[in-house]
Parts: C-alpha cells; sequence; structure tokens
C-alpha cells in the first residue's frame, strides 16, 4: 500500500504577510503561540485580495489544516498576537 505525504514550505509569521506569491494550495498552519490572535486567509498576495475564509480564533499548539487553492497567491490577515507557521505547496 502506497502512503501520501502531504509537505509545502514553510513560512513564518507574526504579522500579517505573504505565505506565498505564486499561485498553489495552502495546506494549513500550526499555530506556536497567541493571545486572542486571528487569522483570514485571502487569495492574493496582498491584503487587498479576496477572503476564502472568515476570521478564524486559532488555538495555540494546534495544527489547522486548511487545504484551499490559491489562484494568485496566498496572504494571512493577523490581527492580535499570533505566531504561527503556515504550509503553502505551489504549482
Amino acid at each position: 500500500m502506497a502512503q501520501f505525504w502531504e509537505s509545502g514550505t514553510p513560512t513564518v509569521l507574526t504579522g500579517s504577510g505573504a505565505v506565498s506569491l505564486a499561485p498553489g494550495t495552502l495546506l494549513g498552519f500550526y499555530v506556536a503561540s497567541t493571545t486572542g490572535g486571528t487569522v483570514v486567509v485571502l487569495n492574493g498576495t496582498t491584503a487587498a485580495g479576496t477572503a476564502i475564509s472568515g476570521t478564524i480564533t486559532p488555538a495555540a499548539g494546534t495544527f489547522h489544516r486548511f487545504p484551499a487553492f490559491c489562484t494568485s497567491g496566498c496572504y494571512l490577515t493577523l490581527a492580535n498576537t499570533i505566531n504561527l507557521t503556515a504550509f503553502f505547496a505551489a504549482g
């Protein structure tokens, strides 16, 4: 039986920023720490992108699977105090 390993390029963010400038799939994100932090996922490379999620209030110490294809790159808008690592597979 073949095993499938899902993997992507990690990007650490402590403030809003681009996860990728190229199209591909956001696999999810791991939240290392947060104090009331929130995340909004956008299709695009800037805060002017199109929201593809509502406001997510993640818990610290957890991985949040979010398999979304971003046609124009991927940007995360972060609010409050949060440290996360997003995993993105280009292509």
